[in-house]
């Protein structure tokens, strides 16, 4: 009985869990480049239960009480990758991928060091300086890793699908789009950045670079609202479990126990 009460206390939490992830999927709907994230389970390893010290087993051996399984435990976490609808916005800077691949931005921590991270959110602009920045004024890197200036003057640029930007059909940069071997060895970096992790190993992008579109969530409302309930129902149904088990142990200690 007190197995029961620890299995559905643990489905409990892991429900919790699939719906704090579901909940911040609903929140980043809005947002360009966002890739929704999934949550796991399973179950903890099954014990073989026995007793021990039991003078009524002949020698040092033990009798078994059989398979305990101690409920189900949180799982890893997991990115969708897959590509988010894209919309037209006539926007210059604003640019989305064609296919796989990601846009290299110069990340500026609070102590001021920097270090490279990467996104599918192409919402950019440039500053007053004329340098492409990301909405949140991180510098737009080039294929050396270097910011891209252009002149804010300048009215007839052009982004081509590779990347290249072009004023008065002069050439004045290219943006670096930069894809990996294994997505495993990339890690979620606030809320729309990626950062990489040793064994990442960088490849040739397939992506083309759309100007004047952006690439949004790909996170579905409705499928997410239908996980939402089944998480709901799967939760009530573990509370319901505790709540019977107790009135089952309420009965056993208190009015069974009466009457011996």
């Amino acid at each position: 009985m007190l197995k029961g009460l620890y299995a559905a206390y643990t489905g409990m939490i892991n429900q919790q869990n699939r719906l704090d992830v579901l909940t911040n999927n609903l929140a980043n709907i809005n947002t360009n480049g966002y890739k929704k994230e999934g949550a796991t389970s399973q179950s903890f390893n099954a014990m073989y239960a026995h007793k021990i010290n039991d003078k009524s087993m002949n020698g040092r051996l033990t009798q078994y009480l059989g398979i305990n399984n101690p409920g189900v435990k949180i799982g890893e976490g997991y990115t969708d990758f897959s590509q988010g609808p894209i919309k037209a916005t006539a926007n210059t800077y604003d640019l989305a991928l064609t296919d796989k691949g990601f846009f290299a931005i110069e990340y500026t921590n609070k102590s001021g060091d920097t270090s490279i991270k990467y996104t599918r959110d192409g919402n950019f602009t440039l500053n007053q300086n004329g340098e492409l920045v990301t909405r949140d004024g991180d510098y737009v890197l080039n294929i050396n890793n270097q910011r891209i200036t252009v002149n804010p003057a300048i009215f007839d640029t052009v982004i081509n699908i590779n990347g290249e930007i072009y004023q008065n059909n002069v050439l004045v940069d290219r943006i670096q789009v930069t894809d990996f071997e294994n997505y495993n060895y990339l890690k979620h970096f606030g809320e729309n950045l990626y950062e990489t992790v040793p064994g990442a190993v960088e490849m040739a992008a397939a992506a083309g670079v759309y100007a004047g579109h952006l690439e949004t969530s790909n996170v579905s409302v409705v499928s997410e609202m239908v996980n939402m309930i089944t998480v709901q129902r799967a939760y009530d149904a573990n509370q319901k479990v505790i709540t019977t088990l107790d009135g089952s142990l309420d009965i056993a200690v208190n009015q069974l126990g009466r009457l011996g």
